[in-house]
């Protein structure tokens, strides 16, 4: 058991109440309310409130009514319910356990398809040795559990490589799951998983994250730049994704003379196999355009993990991570700084979307190696001197497998690292099975509303695109432009035109800027009121 010798006179926090930690006093019981540690249980009508008892053997009781549980854990740890509506963390400099209450009623997934697909590439990845898989009983109720180790990863400080993780079926609808990492195996973990206790639901869980700046050096024309384009004041602007350029600008330029419209920022992807695309910047910023720089730590060709296999792409987020990729990363950082002019750079969007090679679903679950790797990249480039770097963190809307380990906020690297929130969310339309028609009202203006309330931040919608197939693509687009205009915090909007194909070739999901007449009326009409 790890534990510390707590002075029984003090009441030690060991998190800021910034933070929602806590850790509770010898002979006295604390409260969470709102994310927060409070003087007492005293709430209003709608807050989240967890308390925290001493209940003897150097331990804590845990009780999240919202969530429908208790759970007692070592008392030393810090506590984090700032992100109750998906889970709480307990902590300290050797293990992380973190708790999730998933509830699937009015969805088609069961308990059973939770830990059966969940913990599919657990099991598969060449780098983790799993060393049980069973059954057991946690106060009456069916719970399976698994632990497995890999090897500590030499680019992230205090790394954790051994897991248990532990899920607890009340019913096919509803489980709770203790997932714990630490770096040497913990010895106590059975005792703290065997402690979860299911008690009644009352109230309803929050999110209640703090709001801070990012912290990223910005050169003088850098700064200008993100204040001109992201500043409270800056207008809605308009990029694009066209797939020859930056590189080559003439199709961009027929696309504009037709939509009388010059669009101020272009969407460029890069994979690892990729060349540095050191003309493209340079060709858009000659022509008064700035880039979205998207990286994404794959190799080109095998992209999609769910349509392909790829041995070197499976195992790629712990190559990095192992320095493996360190020559490749100060070079990069490198050639950023000899450009020297501003550029949104996305580092590896949609992680929360199984399709992507760096989602959790393929590291065992652990979110935090997605952060890791974030945190890493940007100390390469701050040691290189990038300056001129803007960090877009973009997740996807819906996150698939749509669990709590795998939510979006999960891979939020945090507010410091981060300078703009990127938001993606299409209209896929109905071509492929199980996808439906979204207007812009149902994606939009929830994910906007829930974005302005967590980050203190500027909003842009980094790609997204409306298909042509179930509905009407150039109404759509009437409609995206009105309600586009009430939601101020985004300040630049960039349209993907290009199409999705199935399997077999055809065209599934087109999402062309220019595919009929009147979707270019439609485009036309509307670009006329936002700036170029």
């Amino acid at each position: 058991m790890i534990r510390r010798l707590l002075s029984l006179a003090v009441i030690v926090c060991l998190a800021a109440a910034l933070e929602g930690g806590a850790a509770a006093q010898a002979n006295e019981r604390q409260y969470i309310v709102n994310g927060r540690l409070a003087a007492g249980a005293a709430a209003e009508p709608g807050d989240d409130v967890k308390s925290i008892e001493p209940s003897g053997a150097g331990m804590n009781l845990y009780t999240d009514p919202a969530n429908g549980y208790s759970i007692r854990y070592p008392a030393h740890m810090t506590v984090d319910a700032a992100l109750s509506a998906v889970r709480t963390v307990f902590s300290d400099e050797q293990t992380r356990i973190e708790v999730y209450y998933d509830q699937f009623s009015g969805a088609s997934t069961t308990a059973d398809d939770y830990i059966q697909y969940g913990n599919k590439f657990v099991k598969a990845s060449p780098r983790h040795a799993v060393t049980a898989d069973y059954w057991t009983e946690v106060s009456g109720y069916s719970t399976h559990v698994l632990k497995w180790a890999r090897q500590p990863l030499a680019r992230v400080p205090d790394d954790r490589p051994n897991y248990v993780c532990a899920e607890i079926v009340k019913n096919s609808r509803e489980v709770y799951t203790v997932f714990i990492k630490s770096r040497e195996p913990l010895a106590n973990a059975g005792e703290i998983i065997a402690s979860l206790r299911i008690v009644p639901r009352q109230g309803a869980a929050r999110n209640d994250k703090d709001l801070r700046p990012s912290a990223t050096a910005f050169s003088e024309e850098t700064r200008s730049f993100y204040h001109q384009y992201f500043g409270v004041g800056a207008p809605q602007r308009w990029g694009i994704f066209e797939p020859s350029a930056p590189q080559s600008m003439n199709r961009l330029g027929e696309l504009e003379d037709q939509l009388e419209h010059r669009f101020a920022v272009l969407l460029h992807y890069q994979m690892f196999d990729d060349y540095f695309p050191v003309y493209g910047l340079q060709n858009a910023y000659e022509n008064g355009r700035y880039v979205e720089l998207t990286l994404q730590t794959t190799y080109a060709g095998e992209v999609n993990a769910l349509w392909q296999n790829s041995s070197r792409n499976l195992t790629m987020v712990y190559d990095i991570l192992d320095g493996k990729y360190d020559d490749y990363f100060s070079d990069y950082a490198r050639k950023l700084k000899e450009f020297g002019h501003p550029v949104l750079f996305r580092l590896n969007n949609e992680m929360n979307g199984d399709w992507c090679w760096y989602s959790a679903y393929y590291t065992g679950k652990d979110t935090e190696l997605y952060k890791a790797l974030w945190r890493y990249v940007q100390a390469v480039f701050e040691r290189n001197g990038v300056d001129n770097v803007i960090w877009v963190w973009n997740p996807h809307d819906r996150s698939l497998p749509d669990f709590k380990w795998n939510n979006y906020l999960m891979y939020y690297p945090g507010d410091e690292c981060v300078d703009v929130i990127g938001l993606t969310g299409y209209n896929t339309g109905n071509y492929f099975p199980g996808e439906t028609w979204r207007e812009f009202a149902e994606i939009y203006p929830p994910l906007y509303n829930e974005s302005v309330r967590l980050f203190d931040k500027p909003l842009m919608i980094t790609e997204f695109a409306s298909n042509s197939a179930g509905g009407d693509k150039a109404a759509w687009i009437g409609q995206m432009f009105r309600q586009l205009k009430e939601l101020d915090r985004i300040k630049v909007a960039v349209w993907w035109s290009g199409v999705d194909y199935d399997r077999e070739g055809r065209p599934g999901r087109v999402y062309l800027i220019d595919e009929n007449d009147e979707v270019v009326k439609a485009f036309r009409t509307g670009l006329k009121d936002f700036a170029q």
